[in-house]
């Protein structure tokens, strides 16, 4: 049995250690919100955090990462206010973001491990950091819904230093 953190929840699975992440957190913990794209780590439909950096997970075994903090797409919604949607969530929603939405869930934790070890980012750092591959195309709304919630975190830390922490 190997021990994984998921989603903040200490967790044991059963499979190989070679197994890849992705089919663990889709068969053993039903966790289906992470997608098979490729399975050789191009298009990051499978994209999801291990100790705070994107990852794709079609391609790494699961006896690697044991023991680590992973964080699944069921898991991003958690970050924000009262458990809500995280301000990329929200940001993803007021740009219409999706198309089919297939790749969502993997972008979304590329961006959102960009905006966590980068707050502002350009558009050359998005594309940098966010090699996802968008079927539909929505690249333009990718780049502007991440700006929007880098935005709305720049502006709740400098209201938060105004009133001095307080709520």
């Amino acid at each position: 049995m190997l021990k994984l953190n998921v989603n903040s929840a200490d967790r044991q699975v059963g499979s190989a250690v070679d197994t890849p992440l992705l089919w663990v957190l889709r068969d053993e913990l039903n966790l289906t919100g992470t997608k098979f794209g490729c399975g050789v780590a191009a298009c990051g439909a499978c994209t999801v955090h291990v100790e705070g950096a994107a990852v794709r997970s079609c391609v790494t075994p699961v006896g690697s990462i044991a023991g680590k903090k992973v964080q699944t797409i069921e898991g991003l919604g958690t970050t924000g206010k009262n458990g809500g949607l995280s301000a990329l969530q929200l940001a993803w929603v007021a740009h219409q973001v999706p198309q089919c939405g297939y790749c969502q869930s993997g972008v979304l934790m590329a961006a959102s491990a960009l905006l966590a070890k980068n707050p502002a980012p350009t558009d050359a750092d998005i594309d940098k950091e966010v090699t996802n591959i968008c079927r539909c195309g929505t690249y333009q709304r990718i780049r502007a819904a991440i700006h929007t919630a880098a935005k709305a975190s720049a502006d709740r830390v400098a209201a938060s230093v105004t009133t001095g922490g307080a709520k």
